[in-house]
Order: structure tokens, then sequence, then C-alpha cells
């Protein structure tokens, strides 16, 4: 059998961060080792039932079978209402895609886009696969550090000085993971209006955690603060992280009509159209009850605040209230340089978290693998008690430290 060589898109990506963390933790339990996981980010709530029983319903009525690429026509309805309601903007049936989860159809729209050489602007601290799905797809990712004296957003002084001639795209997530920093309407406008200046830059704005916010009202959208850009506007959402929905994988996004029959044609080619029978349920979650959000926001500010109260009350870390999503990202500068009771040095953010592994069986995901250190994430999609006896536990590892 010859050796295996895999394509060179292959090779120059890793693996996601994230996902490694999480496989690690379950090694780790697999093993009978007791971990605080702070590192998953999906919601620990169940799906609600009124979602479920629209799933078992779709099966016992056979709706498991192939749909439109573009999906059923019940969920196309119900994602243009979610958009018009939450945005103000109207979009029609063509200027909608729905794939299997938001990272699919992130995806799809970077191979419908880019050519070899194209450039895309991706403030950091950034979600973890947004540079890897650049470089699969043959683009060229452009890093900006967004500092934390700015929020962990990024500014438009420093937009236009990152736009080239080859710049395709910015990519914009708001609520963010890993910060939680959310862009206000007032931010938005500033950075509409350097865009106006360079046509050819289209905005991937992912929205995913646009429900957990912890300001009043709801948080701002590009395309609704901007109408005049709305052409060159790609919103990205879905389900999982609102109603619990990790594992229904389905996502969607609205944007200019040419862009969105380019993704279904790939899509068309890729996986024919998304699950059935999850387009059943994300179509009762987005048009059903909303109780579930609204309480769920509540559940995580009581969460989110315990964290930044445990871990800001720990000599050497600090960090800032998230503004919505539900993670932390928390400064460990203090601690590096340091070096663990049996003398290891401290030498950067991912020697603390590993430390932090082993000394306080408490797992967290490094700041590097973002984008931006020294700095740690947590989540606290996790139950309130695992947050306070994480949060003890480091702080007990951290005093250890010298």
């Amino acid at each position: 059998m010859p050796d295996f060589s895999p394509a060179a898109r292959v090779s120059r990506i890793k693996s996601s961060p994230s996902v490694a963390a999480a496989a690690r933790v379950r090694e780790l339990k697999a093993e009978g080792r007791r971990i605080l996981d702070l590192t998953v980010g999906e919601p620990d709530f169940d799906t609600p039932p009124h979602i479920k029983a629209a799933a078992v319903a779709a099966i016992d009525a056979g709706e498991t079978k192939y749909t439109s690429v573009s999906g059923t026509p019940v969920l196309q309805k119900a994602i243009l209402g979610r958009l018009e309601y939450h945005t103000g903007v109207r979009f029609e049936p063509d200027q909608i895609t729905i794939g299997g989860g938001a990272k699919q159809v992130i995806f799809l729209a970077l191979m419908a886009t880019l050519d070899a050489g194209d450039e895309v602007i991706i403030p950091a601290p950034y979600w973890v696969s947004y540079p890897d799905m650049v470089l699969a797809n043959d683009g060229t990712p452009v890093i900006v550090p967004c500092t934390e004296e700015t929020g962990f957003k990024l500014t438009p002084e420093t937009l236009r000085g990152a736009i080239t001639p080859r710049t395709k795209w910015l990519i914009l997530n708001s609520p963010s993971n890993p910060t939680g920093a959310v862009y206000s309407r007032q931010e938005l406008g500033a950075l509409a209006e350097a865009l106006r200046d360079f046509p050819q830059v289209y905005v991937l704005t992912d929205e995913i955690y646009d429900e957990i916010y912890f300001g009043q009202g709801r948080i701002a959208s590009l395309v609704e603060v901007a109408p005049e850009l709305r052409e060159r506007i790609f919103l990205v959402n879905g389900v999982s992280k609102a109603y619990a929905m990790t594992g229904w994988r389905l996502g969607y996004a609205a944007g200019p009509a040419p862009l969105i029959a380019a993704v279904n044609k790939l899509q068309s080619q890729m996986s024919s159209c998304p699950s059935s029978v999850s387009q059943a349920a994300a179509a009762a979650a987005l048009s059903g009850p909303q109780d579930f959000v609204s309480e769920g926001v509540e559940v995580y500010r009581d969460r989110r605040d315990a964290a930044v109260a445990g871990l800001n009350a720990v000599d050497g870390l600090h960090c800032a209230p998230a503004e919505g999503a539900f993670y932390a990202y928390v400064n460990c500068a203090g601690v590096i340089g340091k070096r663990t009771p049996d003398g290891a040095e401290i030498s950067s953010d991912e020697d603390f978290t590993l430390y932090l592994l082993d000394a306080a069986h408490v797992a967290t995901i490094h700041g590097s693998a973002y984008g931006l250190g020294p700095y740690f994430r947590i989540s606290f999609a996790t139950s309130l008690d695992i947050i306070q006896e994480a949060t003890a536990a480091i702080d007990k590892a951290v005093r250890a430290v010298s």
C-alpha cells in the first residue's frame, strides 16, 4: 500500500484546539480522573421538549427524505421571520441558505468566494476555526490584534490599516467567542463608515450568540446599522447556542442572492441538503415559545458573575465581565515567568493551562489558540457548583507558584 500524503489544504491547517481540548478531557475522564471541565462551548441544558417533540412528529409523519438544498418552506419561513424580527430587515427566500451548522455555512461561503491570495481580515482574539477555514480554501488570513484596551474589538483605524487590494472579507463575531465582546450600534456604524471606502470588501458577520446578551434590548446587527452595505453582508446564525441544539447541526445565513446561489450550488454537491428532521426541530425552535432562551440568559448571567468574581479574586489573574455569549477571557500575564512547585517555568499561557489541568484538575483553553495571549478562555456553560469549585481550585494552584 503506498504511503498516504494528504492534499496541501489538509497539511496547511491544524485540528481545532477546542475540539482537541475536549478530546483530552474525555481521555482523562476515561482514565478515572475527575476533571472540572471549563472548555466546552455548548449549553449544558437539554433541548427544550417542544423542539424534540417537533422532531419526533416529523419522523412519525415520514418527513425523513431529501429536502430542497435551501431547506423546507416551513423552516425558510421561520428563518425569514426571525431575521426580520431581530434585525428589522426583510429578506426573500433566495437570500437565505441553510446548512449542517453555522460552521458549515461559513466554510461554504469562503469556498464560494476565495481564490489563491485573497485576504480575509480576522480580528484577534478569534474563534479558532476562522483562520484554518480561510487557509483550507486557498485564502490568506490577515490577523489583526485587538487588545484589552479596545475591549477586544476592531477599530475603524485598525480596519483601514489592514485592508489591501487583495482583501475579500472581513469577519466580525458579535457576541464574540472567546471574549464575549459585543459591538455597539455606534461601533458598527463607525466600521461601516470605513468600509464604504472599500467596495470590494464583503463582511461575514457571525451572530451565533446573539440571543445570549446581558445588556438591554437586543444586540445590533451590521445589516440594520448599515443598510447601504446590505449587498456585501453575509449574516450567519443557527440554533446551536440559543436553543441547546449543538448536536442537531443546523445553521443558516442571509446575504445577497448571487452569493447565496453559489453557496447552495456547493452544498448541492457536498451534502445535498441539511437533515430533514433537524430542519423540523429548528423551525419549532425559531417560531415557537422563546421562554427557554430568556431564562437561559439569566442562568448564564449568574454563572458569569460567579466566574468573574472568582477569577478576579485570584492574584495575577483578571477579566472583564462578558457582554454576551458564555465565555470569560482571562488575562494571566501575572503568572507568566513564575515557577510551579516542581520548578517548571510558566513561560506561556499554554504552559499555564497545562499546569491548571495537572495541578488543579481544571480544563481551560490557552488564549494563544485564539490569536492573542497571555490569556486563557473558560466557558461558563456549566453548573454554578462546577464554576465555584473550579475557580477555588485555580486560586489554590496559583497560590502554589512563585
